[in-house]
């Protein structure tokens, strides 16, 4: 087991967390889960021995043997699968033995250490090193190329493939879906499932946590906490957890409201003073419950946009691909506004291809592209980040987009993405990956989009910025065709799913779970795109269910915003409410110099207390009528 005990650690001035104490035992898979900074990649660098505890300790059990993903991969010349067996250290030292042995004459040693070489699987080292590879996306072909050869996505698979080779006790696993597609994914997810160890792993996709994961380590407020279950069993205690720490917060604001009043009322009379003295002396003693942030610190939406034609973009007998060489072809698509499609296949089979030939970056191989008049295109692209502007800041990138809008607009605009104060002014070079990929969503989400071409939108996004990506798609307006390893996103914005197989792109009749199901009977199934009998009972129901889901939300959406408006003109009377009470707080209103005054107000509250039940009334009879409407769908 992996204890930790009063543990503390600092990087420079900052405090990560203190106090900390939990125990992993063997065998368990731990998410570890916190914001952009609150000490993840510290807890493993303390774990490495990379880092050391400012207090406390951690125990670990002797010879240990631990398993991490390199952050960087040097240009080296061997072949990918030698590169990948050097994972198993174990497997190469017995090998470096064995071959200086070749050349010596002792008979028993040498017969020892093939033993020792049968008995960790060497023999079978390297068609294991190959399933991992095949599991990662690479093709046969590339076990043999160097190193050298590969692009860094593709060699950050390589240092992920050494690492599982290693045969661990524990597998310490930071963001490994990152430069993964989906296909990847799922392989990784069933082969961490089945990892006998210990695992130790950060990631932003909820759907891969809650697949793997039994144990959730969760940083945040300095503290670090365990919680038993999965990331949605996470997510539900914590939420109750804050709503009654809410629960206890407001209540206690109401006491401190109250005992105010009374001080700010009586302070300056002689017969209530001393009253008013113990009431201030209570309000210093009392311990402040912290307000519960358990709202997403971003929070924006898809602006309507000007015109919405249709269809928005057409494909006609449309080949893509590079130059004259077709990659996919006899694609037929027409996309309108309310179209919602997440492209599905194997890495290389035409994916981002397509979405670069629908955003008019590739010119087609043949057939047609046909856009409306009134087409406005947002495009996000794998490595959108590299289009930025590195020594300039996000209110400037803002700024190239609009140059009549006011500051205070769009740095409001920029708060909804967590570009708060400063930040927007400051140079985006040393941001992290993360806040750059938030930068260019912003910049696109500014231009009001009809239809939308995702490829990858969240990679480096963290879990509350893709839950947040992830709302505002469900209520875009325009049309929407995306391609993601997170599950989570698709299944929440994409309505239908089309698979790009075999130079082929067609509708798929299922979702991600027969998706899931098709990739483990074989990557190559030649009638991946058409040929779906074994499961088509069952995907027909699915995907007339996802079509039903998408017409509940538009039949739903009319009562929701009535909802929104209720809420928002309840609000605007509880504040201007709130400003009266505060005016009539003021003992200075009570003299008689200011008797028309005081009148005034009295007969303003006396109209908004009016209002306030009015709108209360609405808001109820909006409520219901959403509810009912609600049954009756389901009905």
């Amino acid at each position: 087991m992996i204890s930790f005990q009063s543990l503390a650690l600092r990087r420079g001035t900052r405090l990560l967390f203190e106090d900390v104490n939990f125990t992993i035992y063997a065998g368990q898979k731990v998410g570890v889960t916190g914001a952009n900074g609150a000490g993840k990649s510290s807890l493993f660098g303390l774990l490495l021995g990379n880092l050391h505890p400012d207090h406390g300790a951690i125990n670990l059990p002797p010879n240990l043997v631990i398993a991490h993903v390199a952050q960087e991969t040097t240009a080296d010349s061997r072949a990918a699968i030698e590169y990948v067996l050097d994972g198993d250290r174990e497997y190469r030292l017995i090998q470096d033995e064995l071959d200086h042995e070749e050349a010596g004459a002792d008979g028993m040693r040498h017969a020892h250490l093939h033993a020792q070489f049968e008995a960790i699987g060497g023999y079978d080292a390297k068609a294991r090193a190959a399933r991992l590879m095949n599991g990662l996306g690479f093709n046969p072909s590339d076990e043999n190329r160097a190193v050298a050869e590969f692009s860094g996505g593709w060699r950050v698979r390589l240092n992920l493939a050494q690492a599982l080779m290693c045969r661990s006790d524990l597998l310490l696993l930071d963001e490994p879906t990152n430069h993964l597609d989906l296909d990847a994914v799922i392989w990784l997810q069933e082969w961490l499932s089945n990892y006998p160890g210990t695992l130790l792993l950060v990631s932003h996709d909820r759907d891969f946590l809650d697949d793997i994961t039994n144990q959730i380590v969760n940083i945040e407020n300095q503290t670090v906490t365990l919680y038993t279950g999965n990331y949605t069993d996470f997510e539900k205690r914590r939420a109750e957890m804050l709503a009654q720490r809410q629960a206890a917060f407001e209540k206690q604001q109401r006491e401190i409201a109250h005992i105010r009043s009374y001080i700010d009322r009586f302070r300056a009379q002689a017969t209530k003073a001393r009253q008013a003295q113990s009431r201030i002396k209570a309000l210093a003693r009392m311990e402040l419950i912290s307000q519960a942030h358990a709202d997403s610190p971003f929070d924006f939406e898809f602006l309507p946009p000007p015109k919405m034609p249709r269809p928005l973009l057409r494909l006609a007998e449309a080949s893509v691909g590079y130059s004259d060489k077709p990659i996919v072809e006899n694609i037929e698509l027409s996309l309108s506004p309310g179209d919602r499609i997440g492209l599905l296949g194997a890495n290389g089979a035409g994916k981002s291809t397509l979405i670069k030939t629908l955003a008019g970056v590739l010119p087609l191989c043949g057939g047609e592209r046909v856009c409306a008049q009134d087409l406005r295109l947002g495009y996000f692209a794998q490595h959108q980040i590299e289009q930025l502007t590195m020594d300039e800041s996000p209110l400037w990138h803002l700024q190239r987009l609009d140059a009549r809008a006011t500051e205070k607009d769009l740095r409001g605009f920029l708060g909804g993405f967590d570009f708060q104060g400063d930040k927007a002014l400051e140079s985006i070079e040393p941001f992290s990956g993360g806040e750059k990929a938030r930068l260019a969503l912003a910049l696109l989400i500014y231009q009001r989009p009809n239809l939308l071409l995702l490829d990858e939108p969240t990679n480096h996004l963290d879990l509350e910025m893709r839950f947040a990506l992830s709302r505002a798609l469900q209520d875009f307006e325009g049309a929407l065709v995306v391609v993601s390893h997170d599950r989570y996103l698709l299944r929440t914005v994409a309505d239908d799913f089309w698979l790009v197989a075999e130079g082929r792109a067609g509708s798929y009749d299922g979702d991600l779970e027969d998706y899931r199901k098709l990739l483990g009977e074989g990557r190559n199934n030649k009638n991946g795109v058409n040929d779906q009998d074994s499961t088509k009972p069952t995907a027909n129901s699915r995907k007339d269910q996802r079509r039903q889901d998408a017409g509940k939300r538009q039949q739903l959406r009319p009562f929701q915003q009535a909802v929104s408006k209720a809420e928002a003109v309840l609000d605007s009377l509880l504040k201007a409410s709130e400003a009266l009470e505060k005016r009539l707080a003021d003992p200075s209103i009570y003299d008689p110099s200011n008797k028309d005054r005081l009148q005034t107000l009295l007969q303003d509250k006396a109209k908004i207390k009016r209002e306030t039940e009015e709108a209360e009334l609405a808001w109820l009879e909006a409520g219901e009528s959403l509810e009912s409407a609600e049954k009756a769908l389901l009905d």
